[in-house]
């Protein structure tokens, strides 16, 4: 394939599919560079209802696909890898990858954030048997079964409502003693009879034997220890962004995101950032796919420059 492009997105979620929406549609060679489902993290949503023009809502999995396909409809290459470096310093910029490297003069950066683990023993130990970070995948497994909810923002209490359809039981446990959702989320939890809130409690342990069946729980503020029986745990614990291998390239914040200005621009020169990876990114589709737009907007202002 092509190594030399106008434009390099790294990341293919709403922002990097977006910004290649834009890029593509505006007759630049524009390369997207993805590891895994396109949509990223909102792929996994069960449904979306806040994403304008589909009052009935929509899977996040259809959101990725249908931006998937109008890129490429016009013209959007694409690559199945993982960025592992870059060189943004020179004008024409380098993106490695396990396919070999490729070079822009603009790059836009929209990797998006990892879920975070809560690093407690037996996480690993479990992962696959009991243990997940995906609602929406592994719902299904845990039919009749009494499962727990690590987290108290939205993506916490919306995949607890998810999981309703399936579980006997499934309770929130949250380091606070009020949840981060929204009040229309917050609301749905309250009134759902399937559903039971621990407040200002933190897990210190999955236990279990070939699956996950019990976790000890500490209170936060008594230092109280307890045992809750469980078959299954979902974390829902915050993200970090995937900016490791861009330290000593553009400036990061202390979480890691990257410092832009009002049209996604980086202080380096040809290179942008949208979406999750960003500093004070919203982290929601249509302020993400905002951000794309807007990056590929100024990425096409620099390159005419």
């Amino acid at each position: 394939m092509n190594k030399n492009y106008d434009i390099i997105i790294i990341g293919g979620g709403p922002a990097g599919l977006s910004a290649g929406i834009y890029a593509s549609r505006g007759g630049l060679r524009t390369l997207l560079i993805e590891k895994g489902m396109y949509g990223g993290l909102i792929a996994n949503a069960d449904i979306v209802e806040n994403y304008p023009g589909f009052p009935e809502g929509i899977s996040g999995f259809e959101i990725g696909d249908r931006m998937y396909q109008q890129a490429s409809k016009f013209g959007l290459e694409t690559l199945a890898a993982e960025a592992t470096g870059v060189d943004l310093l020179k004008d024409v910029k380098t993106v490695s990858t396990g396919e070999g490297e490729f070079s822009a003069r603009v790059i836009i950066i929209a990797a998006g954030a990892e879920r975070n683990r809560l690093g407690v023993p037996g996480e690993n130990a479990f992962l696959n048997r009991g243990v997940s970070y995906c609602a929406t995948c592994d719902g299904a497994l845990f039919k009749d079964r009494v499962v727990a909810v690590i987290g108290g923002g939205d993506s916490a209490v919306e995949e607890a409502l998810f999981l309703t359809k399936f579980a006997s039981k499934v309770i929130i446990i949250h380091r606070r003693n009020q949840l981060r959702a929204s009040k229309t989320a917050q609301d749905r939890v309250a009134s759902h009879k399937k559903i039971e809130l621990i407040w200002d409690t933190v897990v210190e342990e999955i236990r279990g034997d070939k699956m996950v069946s019990e976790l000890i729980l500490r209170n936060v503020k008594t230092g109280a220890k307890s045992t809750l029986a469980v078959q299954g745990i979902f974390v829902y614990v915050g993200q970090s962004p995937n900016t490791s291998y861009l330290k000593g390239q553009i400036p990061l914040d202390d979480e890691g995101k990257i410092i832009t200005g009002d049209n996604m621009e980086t202080k380096v020169k040809g290179v942008f950032a949208a979406g999750d990876i960003r500093r004070n990114s919203s982290r929601q589709v249509i302020t993400a796919a905002g951000d794309g737009a807007t990056a590929a907007i100024a990425a096409e202002k620099f390159l005419n420059s």
